[in-house]
């Protein structure tokens, strides 16, 4: 904004003709869009999460088992987890029972965060 004030004054003023004003923010802008762009592309660490499946294996968790626990974790309620594995709700209720016991938690959010810390999911 101030190289656009300076500019109307200098215009107004006579001191500098208009397209020399012009260039001057737009080399400005040019210096400024190369560093943001520069500062943009700087590479972030990249944090792989893999899953620990000799875990999984050890705390005895079936593949149906796991699939809820994947439905848990993207926050579905056992009705839609039901559905989106074909089973019924009751089937999932079991098997959200047999991971609670398995993981040692109480309730379902204690249970994520075991999964997670022991990196079975993301």
């Amino acid at each position: 904004m101030l190289l656009f004030q300076f500019s109307k004054y200098a215009v107004i003023s006579g001191n500098l003709r208009s397209e020399w004003t012009i260039a001057l923010i737009a080399v400005v802008f040019f210096f400024v869009g190369v560093y943001l762009n520069k500062k943009s592309l700087q590479k972030k660490p990249i944090v792989t999460h893999t899953i620990n499946h000799k875990k999984i294996e050890e705390l005895d968790i079936s593949k149906r088992e796991y699939d809820v626990l994947l439905g848990i974790s993207e926050g579905l309620s056992n009705k839609e987890i039901g559905e989106k594995l074909f089973v019924s709700e009751s089937t999932v209720k079991t098997h959200v029972s047999n991971l609670l016991s398995k993981l040692n938690a109480k309730r379902r959010t204690q249970a994520l965060q075991i999964a997670k810390n022991l990196q079975i999911i993301k």
